[in-house]
């Protein structure tokens, strides 16, 4: 039974319609997907393997665990459990060359038998220990989580930000605070490249079930200068363009439970998401279908340590939506009002990472059905 979706909307957006597509079109050879959509994927160094990155300092007890082989030209032998770390990020060009947040930080873990996917958020404003971070001239720290990928993103030679160096130090930060020994691949999605995929889906349907005022978008869509009448999304079925989807589930500020309650609308988003991939008849399209995978590739960038996105796609082809359970951790906020720090969470968020870490995950969710969201 689907248990729900992900914080993290646009990269699953994403996977999740390749899978379904690549179910569907076993007509179409393994190389031509790879050269059709895997071109127009950005490809980085994301964890700082090509280079004298710092070992980890979390180590897992299985050396085996997770690691992946050269694949055959056409088979894919990505074997073991999977960890992905998928990170969303609104760059806001004109403000370069500013460093990137890390607006949404997800954990996507795949078991061994690759049957069965979890997901899972880290709050954004989640106090960690960010470890020093030697290339980017970085001494550690104590703050926001999502703060890593732009202390890590700095370039002290140049002055320049690297998105893809922030995300090895964020990938870092991640290991060390859930001690999941290592994440076979990770994806940076650009929030700005997903309005034409939900567009090209023809919008979707959803059930909004709390009144949301848009801090970044006035009632006739434009841009707010920060005052101003806002775009309000009244309780009940409303079907949404690709602008009204994607500014709705970035929306916290006017909800009752902050940005737990935007985890919940961006879970809400990619349910419908599937659901309009799955029956508006995507599948049988080819134009239609090559735009949105060609318009989602083209926001995204990855990293699956000598792998392509297309080998884990493939890899992963049998799963479906209804093997996706995704789990709401659960937190409290450090400091009050004007003293508010961040987020903590709960000592059951620990036992949960052990769980995913040594792969008995569904085991954990059945003592705990309660993290389910």
């Amino acid at each position: 039974m689907v248990k729900g979706t992900s914080r993290w909307v646009r990269f699953c957006t994403f996977l999740g319609v390749a899978l379904l597509v690549l179910s569907g079109l076993v007509v179409i050879g393994v190389s031509v997907l790879q050269e059709r959509y895997e071109g127009s994927v950005v490809t980085a160094d994301l964890f700082g393997d090509s280079d004298d990155f710092a070992p980890l300092a979390v180590a897992t007890a299985n050396p085996e665990y997770g690691k992946t082989r050269t694949p055959a030209s056409e088979s894919v032998d990505i074997d073991g459990p999977l960890d992905l770390l998928l990170v969303g990020i609104d760059p806001r060009p004109a403000e370069a060359p500013r460093p990137p947040l890390a607006d949404a930080i997800m954990v996507l873990h795949i078991e061994e038998s690759h049957e069965r996917a979890f997901l899972f958020s880290l709050p954004r404003d989640l106090i960690v220990d960010i470890p020093a971070f030697a290339k980017a001239g970085f001494g550690g720290s104590t703050e926001k989580l999502n703060a890593a990928m732009s202390y890590g993103s700095r370039v002290p030679d140049t002055g320049g930000i690297d998105n893809a160096q922030g995300f090895q130090l964020l990938a870092r930060t991640v290991v060390e605070r859930t001690g999941i020994p290592r994440f076979e691949a990770g994806a940076i999605i650009d929030f700005s490249g997903f309005e034409a995929v939900v567009d090209e889906l023809g919008g979707v349907d959803m059930y909004v079930d709390e009144r949301t005022l848009s801090i970044h978008r006035a009632p006739n869509g434009t841009l707010r200068p920060g005052y101003g009448p806002q775009k309000a999304y009244e309780v009940g079925e409303q079907h949404m363009n690709g602008w009204e989807a994607l500014d709705f589930v970035r929306q916290r500020k006017s909800l009752a439970q902050g940005d737990y309650g935007r985890q919940r609308h961006q879970k809400q988003f990619l349910k419908a998401v599937l659901a309009q991939a799955t029956d508006s008849g995507l599948l049988t399209d080819p134009l239609r279908l090559d735009r949105v995978l060609r318009a989602a590739g083209e926001s995204l960038t990855f990293s699956g340590r000598g792998h392509g996105l297309m080998d884990y796609v493939i890899a992963l082809r049998h799963l479906r939506p209804d093997d996706l359970t995704t789990i709401q951790l659960p937190g409290a906020s450090v400091g009050h009002g004007t003293g508010y720090r961040g987020e903590e969470l709960r000592p059951v968020a620990d036992e949960f990472f052990a769980a995913v870490a040594e792969d008995r995950t569904a085991a954990y969710l059945a003592e705990h059905p309660e993290l389910v969201s």
